[in-house]
């Protein structure tokens, strides 16, 4: 069951990578390897989810401009 409440949404990879505009699925796991993207649930089949709420802080970490 994924909800779909705002902050509680859960993304899957593939919406990650349209959402950050294209960035490449290979990308996205080198960035895990290197502990850089955003924090991710395994669920019990093995596929990775990313929390809207959990998305939303990293690109916000992220922006250019902010103290």
């Amino acid at each position: 069951m994924v909800r779909n409440s705002a902050a509680g949404e859960l993304l899957t990879v593939r919406e990650v990578l349209e959402e950050l505009g294209g960035v490449s699925r290979r990308t996205f796991y080198r960035w895990r390897e290197l502990r850089s993207a955003p924090s991710c649930i395994r669920l019990p089949n093995g596929e990775l989810r990313v929390r809207r709420a959990a998305l939303d802080a990293w690109l916000a970490e992220r922006a250019e401009g902010t103290a």
